[in-house]
């Protein structure tokens, strides 16, 4: 059984296995430092679709159809599909994801999405509600500047504290361990799509170190009073410290227990001040700490200010360049720490403070 460890945090006894997962990204992701680990690099950043809304829409489509086409399993294998966006009644994910017919919990947690998906994902699997569940979710720049901000035909000047919402879609699968041990069984999965070349080939379970969520930190809403829509690494630092310091006190934990501690949307403005809160509280992450909105473009060749942020940011680091690591043992275990400002076009237009949310999952290599 899994146990309740802290004040919001939970301990998993039999930790779900995240089997697969897959990164979709648009064109300035593909050229930035992680270019060529994604598993599709888009070379247009509408995917073929009459506009940005439709875009986002590809984008998790093909994240989904590439991450069980990894896995060797199809749509009927799929218990639950937890899954959501930025946009407005999250229609990115009902467009893009009604033609799997999966059971769908959709959710909203701003940029912390990816981690509000894994963990839910995660529970249910290690409740025994189901064998296999997928998370998805997505951002797209062009769909968010148009919704949250300014159209892009304003050509507004951005300050530099401000963060570039990746395009990109992150989708994973997690099981328990009678399932992943059936995948095992049926070998690697040879195609995904047979009209689609450059699709990724699950390069089978030889040799492959498993990626097991073997605890969560869920977060609390908190309100630092910014009110800077164009300051976003401010509004999720204090988030982030609040959830972080809360999961080592629950797991009886320092920062050196954890090969890296990963943000998901900070930059360059909100890592600063997230290391500064924290070592107020006597906590010292800055030689561990990375951030994937850092990780995912150079700021200065690429003009993306702060770094990078959205739903799409923190998914696709973690499926492309971080979960590798895990598998191959270079990193045993990482505390993954997207985060998210909740607020919405009306809310900053009426003068609202932007708050900020953050979850906490602790992904370990390894078996046992």
């Amino acid at each position: 059984m899994s146990e309740q460890v802290g004040i919001q945090s939970i301990l998993f006894d039999d930790p779900p296995y995240l089997i697969s997962a897959a990164s979709v990204v648009g064109t300035k992701e593909g050229e930035g430092p992680l270019g060529g680990t994604f598993d599709v690099e888009g070379d247009d950043d509408k995917f073929n679709s009459e506009n940005w809304e439709a875009a986002e829409s590809a984008l998790q489509k093909k994240a989904l159809e590439v991450v069980m086409g990894k896995a060797g399993v199809t749509e009927l294998d799929i218990r639950y599909l937890f899954a959501g966006d930025l946009l407005g009644q999250s229609v990115a994910t009902s467009f893009g994801l009604q033609s799997f017919g999966i059971p769908l919990i959709g959710l909203y947690g701003a940029c912390s999405t990816s981690g509000l998906a894994l963990s839910l994902a995660a529970m249910t699997v290690a409740a025994g509600y189901a064998d296999l569940t997928a998370a998805v979710t997505s951002s797209h720049f062009a769909s968010a500047e148009k919704q949250f901000r300014f159209p892009l035909e304003y050509a507004n000047q951005r300050p530099r504290s401000t963060t570039w919402t990746v395009t990109g879609s992150g989708a994973f699968l997690l099981a328990n361990r009678r399932k992943t041990g059936e995948l095992e069984k049926t070998g690697p999965h040879k195609k995904i799509c047979a009209d689609d070349k450059n699709a990724p080939v699950n390069e089978g379970w030889a040799n492959r170190r498993k990626v097991r969520i073997t605890g969560i930190t869920t977060g609390r809403i908190v309100d630092y009073g910014v009110r800077d829509s164009m300051n976003m690494g401010a509004a999720m630092a204090p988030a982030a410290m609040d959830v972080i310091e809360t999961h080592l006190k629950d797991f009886g934990r320092k920062p050196e227990d954890y090969d890296r501690i990963i943000t998901g949307d900070l930059g360059e403005v909100g890592q600063k001040i997230l290391i500064q809160l924290l070592k107020e509280k006597g906590i010292d992450i800055s030689c561990n700490h990375t951030d994937c909105g850092l990780e995912i473009f150079d700021n200065e060749k690429q003009g993306t200010g702060s770094g990078g942020s959205g739903c799409g940011c923190s998914a696709v680091v973690l499926a492309a360049h971080f979960l590798p690591m895990l598998i191959s043992g270079e990193l045993k275990r990482i505390l993954f720490v997207p985060t998210g400002a909740l607020l919405s076009k009306i809310s900053f237009n009426e003068g609202q403070n932007v708050p900020g949310i953050a979850h906490a999952v602790v992904l370990e290599s390894g078996d046992d």
